[in-house]
């Protein structure tokens, strides 16, 4: 490994432009199922909320009463960031549309950074890539060069959508720069926490916590009385205040410019100089460590996987205080019948009380939730991908057995995680005087847990079945199954072609009562599934990346 650290001006004039050329389509071919997938979300998104709002509030009065109701009430901009006007179509879609593919953007941007630096020494490529006449810098400014090229496919995406759904070209193609302008700055924490971190695992924590701390600091910014200039120190707030639509302010796009030069620079110096394959946080050498969690092949895991549930549990325990905490903002709202059902018809319409609106608020916790139980079998893949299963399973160790504790591993990393929404968000609430018990809350959290043990075992499936496609497989459905529970209302679909997502099925607890039959019969999903991959993988061979 250490050869491959020469430095890098030997090599530098060997590297072509062919080479470079080469390069960048092998890494946008490799990133191309996510950057679809984006490209899908970011496109449906931008098309459907102005066509939404367009047919919703068609008259001045109606936009005037709903502006009224939600420009400034903290339960609804803790997801949607600030609205400067809601009276247009256009300063609707920059709060709704920016708000959302903002974060949505930071997601991208991390993902395609770690895959394609992390990922790659992780599987062994980039130590090929580099033994040959590659520079490290030119193999480097491929991958930022791929990922730039998608990330302006997502703003093509986003501008087709918001022209498809009726507005103007100019200010659509500046909301559509406002929102991708965070990937390049979370593309730069990605690939600096590659060049950190030991693991491809490891990168993706680092840069996810950073990731929450920018959606929480837009948070304050936004929900706080006097604290508007913490949106400053976040990219997702500068996104709000370049106000697309609603006063442009186009000298804010150097703020992100900026950042991501800087940090793309220092992982560039740092990738440079240091081993192929190794951090400069050496990962932990557990023979200097206690014997703790080494009992088992999935007491093992969980010590691999301590520190990231750390994580997961303390974003969404902070997120889940602050929706406590902004609840009874939602007790004045002074809507009208006709305006509730046309909120609803928006998804927010069920927002009304501070019960209500914690219970509209774990419907995303079910999405998060979904998402970790899939990312515990991405770490099963990983972990049988770079070649420890198979000595694993040299032991006398049987692969059922070995399947079936991490699924008990990513089932209990779920129900540790919806209770922890449930306890800090039942926190956050009493410390607003909100009447709320604890052992309600706890029964909302676990009434999340069937729907993401569905995703667990679907994972698990896909995992068994064709595991270099799973995590696609995976995270496609839950993508698709969840944008159409937020917009197969708006489409006009069929109750039964509605309920075909499992997010249907769960109950707006603690606001209404859990559904106790659908929780059964979502449970009863998951076992099938989970049951299914168990032994489908019994009888396939163990296959490396």
């Amino acid at each position: 490994m250490a050869t491959l650290a020469a430095r890098p001006s030997r090599l530098e004039g060997r590297s072509g432009p062919g080479t470079f050329a080469l390069l960048t389509r092998r890494a946008l071919h490799a990133a191309r199922v996510r950057t679809i997938g984006f490209v899908y979300v970011f496109a449906a998104v931008s098309y459907i909320q102005p066509v939404a709002y367009r047919h919703t509030y068609p008259t001045l009065e109606d936009r005037i009463r709903f502006a009224r109701s939600f420009a400034e009430n903290k339960a609804v901009v803790l997801f949607y960031g600030k609205a400067y006007n809601l009276l247009t179509v256009g300063g609707y879609s920059a709060w709704r549309v920016g708000g959302t593919l903002s974060v949505f953007a930071a997601v991208f941007g991390l993902l395609a950074a770690v895959r394609g630096f992390r990922g790659e020494e992780d599987a062994g490529r980039a130590e090929l890539v580099l033994a040959g006449p590659v520079a490290r810098s030119t193999a480097y400014l491929a991958t930022i060069t791929a990922i730039t090229l998608s990330v302006l496919l997502l703003g093509i995406a986003e501008l087709a959508g918001l022209v498809g759904g009726g507005l103007p070209a100019g200010g659509s193609a500046f909301l559509a720069l406002a929102v991708i302008s965070v990937a390049p700055v979370f593309a730069g924490v990605g690939a600096l926490a590659s060049q950190l971190a030991s693991t491809r695992r490891q990168a993706l924590e680092l840069g996810g916590a950073m990731v929450a701390l920018s959606f929480l600091l837009r948070v304050v910014a936004d929900t706080s009385t006097g604290a508007g200039w913490v949106r400053w120190l976040t990219p997702l707030g500068w996104t709000e205040e370049m106000r697309p639509f609603t006063g442009t302010r186009p000298l804010v796009l150097l703020l992100p410019l900026a950042v991501s030069l800087l940090l793309l620079g220092i992982s560039l110096r740092v990738a440079r100089r240091r081993d192929v394959g190794l951090g400069l946080l050496a990962a932990h050498d557990s023979s200097r460590s206690h014997l703790r969690l080494l009992s088992s092949p999935t007491a093992y895991a969980l010590r691999a996987e301590r520190l990231g549930l750390l994580v997961w549990a303390t974003a969404v325990g902070a997120l889940g205080f602050v929706i406590g905490t902004v609840s009874p903002s939602v007790n004045n709202l002074g809507i009208s019948k006709q305006l509730q059902h046309a909120l609803s018809k928006l998804g927010v319409g069920s927002a009304l009380t501070p019960r209500a609106y914690i219970g509209f608020s774990f419907s995303f916790f079910a999405v998060v939730l979904s998402a970790l139980a899939v990312s515990q079998i991405g770490a099963a893949w990983h972990e049988e991908a770079e070649g420890r299963l198979e000595t694993v399973l040299g032991e006398p160790l049987g692969r059922r057995r070995w399947l079936t504790g991490r699924l008990c591993l990513g089932a209990g990393a779920v129900v540790l995680v919806a209770l922890s929404a449930a306890v800090f968000t039942w926190a956050g609430a009493v410390s607003q005087d909100v009447s709320l018990s604890l052992t309600r809350m706890l029964v909302a959290g676990l009434n999340l847990v069937p729907v993401a043990l569905v995703f667990l075992g679907i994972a698990a499936l896909a995992y068994a079945m064709a595991p270099r496609a799973a995590m696609a497989i995976a995270y496609g459905l839950l993508t698709l199954s969840y944008l159409w529970q937020l917009f197969g209302k708006l489409l006009g679909a069929p109750s039964w072609l509605l309920n075909a997502t499992p997010f249907a099925h769960v109950a707006l607890a603690p606001a209404q009562p859990v559904r106790w039959g659908a929780a059964a019969a979502l449970l009863g999903v998951a076992a099938v599934a989970s049951a299914a991959a168990v032994g489908w993988f019994r009888r396939r061979d163990i296959v490396g990346a």
